[in-house]
């Protein structure tokens, strides 16, 4: 059941059309935490009413005539400064959420709204209005009661888990999908979990999912030097399972402009967009998993750069293996530390097939193995819904979970070696030049 937000949320609709205002309204009357203080047909009109009825949010229609959406946001935000705009349109293009976001407001949502997914963006809206007044209200001075690492949490970036095989279909998206979900179940809601789709042209971790969302990684691209966490909040899908997702494009070619955000200045490399993204969501979480695509590429290699782990999926046949040793020996020529790569073997069947203990004689260890289950495997894919929520007693949910306290204990290891030399460690990777500049100079050396 949902908990109270404790007073309930005054809401302003400001919208030119009548049957719209009084649809918003009726969706809000079933939550009994929110409360429509006043609905406004112009933009003048709805300014005049929030500076009356102060609310916590600003249900604002972008398209009005006269004073349109953004204008009035400007100004009903420099007169209600305490207001929290969310911005609703029939338009879902992205230099509409760019502009909004500009002009002030904390969140986009397309007309028509489902109730749900209205009423949980208020929610969330307010929330961070909260969170942001009290960062900025004056308070006493109180005596600091320090707890065991509260600290060390608090200033210490979120860890990166890149989920990447060199072999197409070897199941990183399901393996990255149920990680992140699994991590979550076992860190619990103090600590946040994200999942991050690069496969930017076919990602799929929205169909594993089940997640119906218009916005994606390429809505934060036109705004790259202003991003921020409100930002970056707008364009994170949320998860039954607890964690947020920041799905691919939903169309190939609105991936163009990641693809070709890579930096020119002289010594920089890697993709300075998907950087800058990756900076913000270590920022926001502590623990970001990303599926990859099958390719080392720009984009690949910033996230390699940033990960604390690199989860390795192989499939236990000649081809996977050779790709995936071929991986090893850019990866140690990239001076990207052994100790740091998770060697999972997918699709395990003893009765036939390559043995894992012969995996690991060409390889490195096996750090885990996941059984093969084709069958739950397609279910899971087919209606949307990971493996590890339909059945976590199933032996491959089992070795999700075997993966996850895998990781849990490598991150766990990883801090305490920091804890032990004091600062957080300045891991040296090569950076310099794009990803094929720096794959020949390794192959060069």
């Amino acid at each position: 059941m949902r908990q109270p937000v404790g007073e309930r949320i005054r809401v302003l609709i400001i919208d030119d059309v009548a049957e719209t205002r009084e649809n918003l309204r009726k969706l809000l009357s079933f939550d009994a935490d929110i409360k429509v203080v006043g609905a406004a047909a112009s933009g003048p009109e709805g300014i005049e009413l929030a500076k009356q009825f102060q609310p916590h949010i600003v249900l604002m229609d972008i398209n009005m005539p006269g004073m349109d959406g953004i204008t009035a946001t400007e100004v009903l935000l420099r007169e209600v400064p305490t207001a929290q705009v969310v911005m609703l349109s029939v338009q879902g293009e992205t230099d509409y959420l760019r502009r909004a976001m500009l002009a002030g407001a904390r969140d986009y949502l397309t007309k028509p709204p489902s109730g749900d997914e209205l009423m949980n963006t208020i929610r969330r809206v307010y929330e961070t209005g909260k969170t942001r007044a009290a960062m900025i209200a004056p308070v006493q001075p109180a005596a600091h009661v320090t707890v065991p690492g509260e600290g060390r949490r608090a200033l210490r970036e979120g860890d990166i888990i890149a989920v990447f095989s060199p072999k197409g279909g070897a199941g990183c998206t399901t393996i990255a999908v149920n990680l992140a979900i699994a991590l979550q179940q076992m860190v619990g809601s103090g600590q946040k979990v994200a999942l991050m789709d690069t496969n930017l042209q076919f990602g799929d971790v929205g169909v594993m999912l089940n997640l119906q969302a218009s916005r994606s990684i390429a809505d934060l691209v036109p705004q790259i030097d202003d991003l921020d966490g409100d930002m970056l909040g707008s364009v994170l899908t949320p998860h039954g399972s607890g964690i947020k997702v920041l799905l691919a494009p939903p169309h190939p070619e609105a991936a163009e402009s990641l693809l070709l955000s890579t930096s020119s200045d002289e010594g920089g490399g890697g993709n300075s967009a998907l950087g800058a993204i990756l900076r913000l969501m270590r920022e926001e979480f502590n623990i970001i998993v990303v599926d990859m695509w099958s390719w080392i590429d720009d984009i690949a290699l910033t996230v390699f750069d940033a990960a604390a782990l690199i989860v390795l999926v192989v499939a236990p046949n000649i081809p996977a293996i050779k790709s995936a040793r071929l991986f090893l020996e850019v990866a140690e020529r990239l001076h990207y530390p052994m100790e740091r790569i998770a060697l999972v073997v997918n699709g395990v069947d003893r009765r036939l097939g390559i043995r894992v203990e012969q995996i690991e004689q060409a390889m490195i260890p096996v750090a885990v193995q996941i059984p093969l289950d084709e069958r739950s495997a397609v279910a899971a894919a087919n209606r949307g819904v990971p493996l590890i929520m339909r059945d976590r007693n199933r032996p491959i949910s089992q070795s999700i979970l075997r993966l996850a306290k895998y990781v849990c204990s490598k991150l766990s290891e990883a801090e305490e070696g920091e804890e032990e030399q004091g600062e957080a460690p300045a891991v040296v990777r090569e950076t310099g030049g794009t990803g094929l500049l720096r794959l020949r100079q390794a192959f060069e050396r």
